[in-house]
């Protein structure tokens, strides 16, 4: 949301006064690192190249709670007490706080509820993919077609056709979700109001981004729940957080509070740790709140022994093998790598793509740890991978429209945000109706109903081919 780093949720300073995300970024890294892997803490204490060489840091907080789910649980346990001990928020006096002591803050403009109800029939579920709306046979043969193709999980899949078979799990009549990033594109505010769901909207104080969700609803089955301040619409959550709280705190329950905000550049990192704030807050005071996030597939994650089965038949029937000799013999076996070692499971799917940054994948790690610990306290989460899709923010920058383009030629299937966003809305409401992914091993739940278009069982490691998809793709996305 807001990039200002002088007021609201803030970096904190270093001994010359500068707020450096790397210096964060290096030093959580190394607290999450340290109660279960000393020598791999040190290491990330001592990068410096952290922007260039972040990548095996984030790796390595995977890899060591891998094979012990109580390792998992500390890892992200230390990663989130270390943020929430250093973020701060400098108040509107100029004092600057700890990010804990940031609901103890007066509140000086509350905010109030209008809402927009809308008067539509309530929607089944229908699934638009490549300009139709799917249904029925062709939603279930479309779900088989991406299941053949390893686009997403088995188990995914099956919550989609559980969904599918269900309709009375649709109208969402009463159920009230908390959108944080009402107007994003990955988000499920759309999905939920044609499905009746009552949608409690936090997003900027942006005029045309009210009148476009005020349109919606109007158009929907659902209610539209909107903050203002003096009869403006939105808040924001970097500088506005007591006040979003104490408005959340006048919504009865049950609540579901779902993540879906974004920014760019280090603004991600500090909207990801107030809007976690705000869920620690929620969830210590009310015991009728669960929580929804939505992860990046280009990320590292544990994957089951189908999955590596699946990536290694892939890559033995690929039809460029000559072609993949010669690249991998002239690149000295950087290009076109398998996607994963032989051994037992968990396997380790890494698509993290370094241009995204670090602040963007410690952001998404936020919400992860979240959730692994969350889940451990008996707050019901729904975390779901999310599949590669043409945001705005992924086409505009110029090198991942590319290699987005070229991606299919590495069995990597790239959605459009309106398949996405209703895909992953349904698989919330089967979330929903079903409690969310069984609390077991930590990876195990993360890997439950991902959709990662092909990333995790495609044949080759991610990076291995992204800079011949870029190459493949770059005049596609130009055109």
């Amino acid at each position: 949301m807001a990039a200002v780093e002088t007021a609201g949720v803030v970096l904190p300073a270093d001994e010359d006064g500068r707020r450096s995300s790397t210096g964060l970024g290096r030093a959580v890294v190394a607290d999450a690192l340290a109660p279960v892997d000393p020598i791999g803490a040190e290491a990330a204490r001592r990068a410096s190249e952290w922007r260039s060489g972040y990548v095996p840091h984030l790796r390595r907080l995977v890899e060591a709670g891998l094979t012990d789910g109580s390792a998992a649980v500390a890892i992200a346990e230390a990663g989130l007490n270390s943020l929430h001990h250093r973020m701060r928020v400098v108040t509107a006096t100029g004092a600057e706080v700890p990010l804990a002591d940031a609901f103890d803050q007066p509140v000086h403009q509350r905010l109030t509820t209008r809402s927009v109800v809308g008067s539509a029939p309530v929607d089944t579920f229908t699934l638009p993919v490549s300009g139709r709306r799917l249904e029925d046979e062709t939603l279930l043969l479309q779900l088989d077609l991406w299941e053949q193709r390893g686009a997403l999980e088995p188990s995914a899949a099956e919550a989609v056709r559980e969904l599918a078979h269900h309709p009375d799990w649709l109208p969402l009549q009463g159920t009230r979700v908390v959108v944080l990033g009402a107007g994003a594109e990955m988000g499920p505010l759309q999905a939920l109001l044609s499905w009746g769901a009552e949608v409690i909207a936090v997003d900027l104080p942006r005029p045309d981004l009210w009148r476009r969700l005020e349109k919606l609803a109007s158009a929907s089955a659902g209610v539209l729940h909107i903050p203002e301040i003096d009869g403006r619409p939105g808040a924001d959550l970097l500088h506005d957080l007591p006040a979003v709280a104490e408005w959340l705190e006048t919504f009865e329950g049950p609540l579901v509070v779902g993540n879906y905000a974004y920014a760019d550049g280090a603004a991600n990192l500090r909207l990801s740790m107030a809007t976690d704030a705000l869920a620690l807050r929620l969830t210590a005071r009310r015991n009728d709140v669960s929580l929804a996030y939505l992860a990046t597939p280009t990320d590292v994650f544990g994957v089951p022994t189908d999955v590596i089965e699946f990536s290694a038949a892939a890559y033995d029937r690929a039809r460029v093998k000559g072609v993949r000799s010669v690249l991998k013999a002239a690149s000295g076996g950087r290009l076109l790598q398998r996607n994963y070692r032989p051994g037992p499971e968990p396997g380790v799917a890494d698509a993290v793509i370094p241009q995204q940054g670090p602040n963007y994948l410690l952001a998404k790690r936020v919400q992860r740890w979240r959730a692994t610990v969350a889940r451990r306290a008996g707050v019901p989460v729904s975390l779901l991978v999310a599949p590669p899709t043409r945001t705005r923010s992924v086409t505009k920058n110029r090198a991942l429209a590319a290699a987005y383009a070229g991606a299919h030629h590495f069995g990597v299937e790239v959605f459009n945000p309106s398949t996405s966003n209703v895909l992953m809305a349904g698989l919330l409401v089967h979330d929903l109706r079903n409690g969310g992914a069984p609390v077991t091993e930590p990876w195990r739940e993360e890997a439950a109903k991902a959709v990662s278009g092909g990333l995790w069982r495609g044949p080759y490691a991610p990076r291995s081919a992204l800079g011949l998809a870029f190459m493949l793709g770059w005049g596609v996305s130009r055109a």
